[in-house]
């Protein structure tokens, strides 16, 4: 039945592997069961309904692309985007959550048209690796100062915007829990993120700065406060056209990116390179966006600590369902959960925004051409509270520069389209 399923002979593994190799990713990527709920709950929405509804996204997503593209790759809502989420269309711009979910949902219909159509690869393409090297290190740093606020290290200042808070005993908890997440990830200890936000939530606890759960295992909360509640005819307005675009490419080029890579070291490539699932892992990671935005939930993306299963063995989607059922049983210790406070996370957010900024050292800022786009790409995204704007600039300066110097013909038409919406939105906005 296993090996008719899922091939996990052919592929060189075995049964045992990949259950090894699924419970690996859980333990890498389990950090997003605390993370996504405190972010989320920030735009207004119920943090219990939110951590079901996290649990549950992830396990029937993972759960999807294991069963119909066979690969060891795990899905849940993105990192980045549920930032964008809360903090830029929320908070920033006054959005109500649930239109909010209505453009998370427009843009999940939009990438399943352009996955069905087959022009997703080529609107990746067509962006400057610059640009998307970018945009990974502005979502980083625009995470890691989420990370820093929450945790009060970093806070308002009228004269200067933002200055230094007091060294609390929160402030250095959180500090220490980013310290542990350094000494783990050195030592290569699977899980080091999840790890961390228990070690410090726990010290949180001993101290009594953080009551204890009153029970460990309890029924999933209810997702009734936030489930079917989108808004799509008022995400709908001109001006929030970008903003569904901006969904659209990052979890396009993330996605993407990350199943390239994934399937590469799994050794599911063919002769010429190619994944020959692709299409079925992209389709796959659209339905998963539409159905997240139903249920409740930012924009659910693949997940590059798939790569740590990958490293175990993981070659099947038996892995990826292991996986999914961790994520599903994980919503009956909701209790543990919600007991966790915002230092404890903090350092999940800021490891995060390390981990984003890898690509960093690729861009070519001794070149304007691309190094003014791409410092405007990833320097606006924090300073100005949103992912949207940073690639609006990042966008529309790469092609009036090719433009005045007389290169426009360089630049892909996908690239001028969006260069021109980005121009359009920030005029309207």
């Amino acid at each position: 039945m296993l090996e008719r399923l899922f091939k996990v002979h052919a592929r060189g593994s075995n049964p045992r592997t990949e259950i090894i190799a699924g419970g690996t990713t859980f333990l890498t990527a389990a950090y997003i069961i605390f993370v996504n709920p405190a972010i989320l709950a920030q735009a207004g929405m119920d943090q219990g309904a939110l951590t079901t509804v996290t649990c549950l996204v992830a396990g029937l997503a993972t759960l999807l692309i294991a069963l119909w593209a066979n690969v060891p790759l795990m899905m849940a809502p993105g990192m980045g985007l549920n930032a964008f989420f809360a903090y830029t269309l929320v908070i920033g711009q006054g959005l109500h959550w649930t239109t909010a979910l209505g453009v998370v949902f427009l843009s999940g219909i939009f990438f399943l048209f352009l996955t069905l159509i087959g022009v997703r690869e080529r609107l990746v393409n067509a962006i400057p690796a610059s640009l998307r090297l970018a945009t990974s290190v502005g979502i980083g740093l625009f995470i890691a100062f989420i990370g820093m606020q929450n945790l009060g290290l970093v806070v308002r200042n009228e004269a200067v915007l933002v200055q230094m808070g007091p060294l609390t005993t929160e402030v250095l908890l959180g500090l220490a829990g980013l310290l542990l997440v350094a000494i783990l990830e050195l030592l290569r200890v699977r899980g080091s993120i999840l790890l961390a936000i228990l070690a410090t939530a726990g010290a949180g606890m001993l101290l009594g700065l953080t009551p204890l759960p009153s029970q460990v295992v309890a029924p999933p909360p209810s997702i009734a406060p936030i489930a079917f509640s989108l808004d799509i005819v008022g995400a709908l307005k001109i001006s929030l056209w970008a903003s569904i675009f901006s969904f659209m490419f990052v979890d396009l080029f993330d996605s993407l990116g990350t199943m390239l890579a994934v399937c590469r070291e799994a050794g599911l490539t063919d002769r010429e390179g190619k994944i020959p699932g692709l299409p079925r892992m992209l389709t796959a990671d659209a339905l998963a966006t539409v159905g997240g935005s139903l249920l409740g939930t930012s924009t659910t993306t693949a997940y590059i600590e798939s790569a740590s299963g990958v490293a175990d063995g993981g070659r099947t989607g038996l892995a990826s369902v292991v996986t999914a059922i961790l994520f599903l049983l994980a919503s009956f210790f909701t209790p543990v959960i919600a007991a966790v406070p915002a230092y404890a996370t903090a350092p999940a957010l800021m490891t995060v925004g390390i981990f984003m900024m890898r690509g960093i050292g690729q861009i070519d800022f001794y070149n304007f051409e691309e190094g003014l786009p791409a410092f405007l790409t990833l320097i606006l995204m924090p300073l100005t509270y949103s992912i949207a704007t940073g690639l609006a600039f990042g966008f529309a300066s790469f092609v009036l520069l090719k433009l005045f110097l007389g290169k426009i013909r360089h630049c892909d038409p996908f690239l001028i389209g969006a260069a021109v919406l980005s121009l359009i939105s920030l005029m309207v906005s």
